[in-house]
C-alpha cells in the first residue's frame, strides 16, 4: 500500500512540474510559429498563462511534500507548514482568478479594431484550464485518473473533495 502512494504521490508531482515546463515550452512554440496570434502581446494571455503556470507550481510542491514526508516519515499527512502556506497563497490565486476578465476586456479595447480573436480565444481556454485546476486542487477532485477514484465516482456518484481542501478542514 505504502509503495502504491509513493508512486502515486511521486507521480503527480512529477506530472504537475513536467506540465508546467511543457506548457512553457508550448507558448514560446506557439508564439514563434503563429505571430500573427499575438499571444505574447496580449495581457489576458500572460495573466491567465501566469495563473496556469503558478498552480501548476503550487501543486507539484504539494504533492513533493507528500511524496517526501511518505518516504521519510512513513506518514501520508501534509506537513502543516506547507498546508498553511498554500493556504495563504490561496488568496493570490483568487485574485488572480478576478483580475484575469479585466484583462480581456483591456485587451479588447487596446487592440480595436483589429483584435486578434484566435489569440484571445487560446488565452480564455488557458483561463478557464485555470480555473478547473484551482478548483481541481482546492475544492472538488475534478480528476479521476485511477481504478479507486473511478470506483469512488461510479459509486457514490458525487465527487470528491480534494486533498488540499481536507489538509485545510484538518488544520482549520
Amino acid at each position: 500500500m505504502r509503495g502504491k502512494l509513493e508512486k502515486r504521490f511521486f507521480y503527480l508531482y512529477t506530472g504537475e512540474a513536467m506540465a508546467a515546463v511543457i506548457f512553457f515550452i508550448i507558448s514560446f512554440i506557439w508564439n514563434k510559429v503563429f505571430a500573427h496570434l499575438h499571444l505574447y502581446s496580449l495581457f489576458s494571455f500572460w495573466i491567465s498563462f501566469f495563473l496556469l503556470e503558478f498552480l501548476l507550481f503550487q501543486g507539484s510542491v504539494y504533492w513533493f511534500a507528500k511524496w517526501k514526508r511518505l518516504k521519510k516519515e512513513n506518514t501520508a499527512i501534509t506537513p502543516a507548514y506547507i498546508v498553511h502556506r498554500l493556504k495563504n497563497i490561496k488568496k493570490w490565486n483568487t485574485l488572480f482568478i478576478i483580475i484575469s476578465p479585466f484583462m480581456f476586456f483591456v485587451d479588447l479595447v487596446r487592440w480595436y479594431p483589429s483584435v486578434p480573436a484566435t489569440g484571445l480565444y487560446i488565452a480564455g481556454f488557458i483561463y478557464v484550464f485555470a480555473i478547473l485546476e484551482y478548483i481541481n486542487y482546492f475544492h472538488i477532485q475534478l480528476s479521476y485518473d485511477n481504478f479507486s477514484d473511478m470506483k469512488y465516482l461510479l459509486k457514490s456518484k458525487k465527487l470528491k473533495k480534494s486533498c488540499l481542501r481536507k489538509d485545510f478542514e484538518r488544520l482549520g
